[in-house]
């Protein structure tokens, strides 16, 4: 309580989303409670809603959050490298780190996008994906002109299969409680992603 007193309004804020990121990677996301984080975090629920006047709120914060550190994360990765599929490679090892750091962020996306109808989480995670498939769609074509990918090559396509890769790795590294994993079949798995977009000699 007394830590929590001495942080700023923007800070509390941070503390609050990774609280909700922490507990999302405990138990199931729909199942926590306003009650549940302010008690992980050591303040009153009253505390808790001076910074977000409602649960749907405090979502939507934590899928901008979400949303903002991966592609940042991405970026960084492939910053500087000039080889398009060795800079799609470093934002695929990337993006499995960050699920190893956060196993909680994907469990709230799933659950996000299971919920029927629209909500204000809902939609961020729809742009996440979107502007993800837009920095690929830019490397794709970028490997199609300088020759390191196949000019036959559907970049949709690819660009799908890429996200589809390290959804599937997450999700059978949540049926099997070990994200570690992920590191050395994702390796594996780019590889052979690698040989099916690569242009033949």
């Amino acid at each position: 309580m007394e830590t929590q007193a001495k942080l700023s309004a923007e800070e509390r804020k941070n503390v609050t989303i990774d609280a909700v990121i922490v507990l999302a990677g405990q138990q199931n996301p729909s199942e926590i409670t306003t009650a549940a984080i302010a008690k992980h975090m050591g303040v009153t629920q009253g505390a808790l809603f001076r910074h977000y006047a409602t649960k749907e709120a405090l979502w939507e914060a934590v899928m901008e959050w979400v949303s903002t550190r991966l592609l940042d994360r991405l970026d960084r990765a492939a910053q500087d490298i000039p080889s398009p599929i060795a800079a799609m490679k470093a934002m695929f090892i990337s993006h499995i780190e960050f699920v190893i750091d956060h196993p909680g962020v994907p469990r709230m996306m799933f659950g996000e996008l299971q919920r029927s109808g629209s909500t204000p989480a809902k939609r961020m995670a729809h742009t996440l994906i979107k502007n993800y498939r837009k920095r690929l769609h830019s490397l794709i074509e970028e490997g199609k002109s300088c020759g390191e990918l196949s000019p036959a090559l559907d970049t949709e396509s690819a660009a799908i299969l890429f996200i589809g890769m390290v959804q599937g790795l997450v999700m059978q590294s949540l049926l099997s409680g070990d994200v570690e994993h992920m590191r050395e079949a994702g390796l594996s798995l780019f590889v052979i992603y690698q040989h099916g977009i690569a242009a033949t000699s």
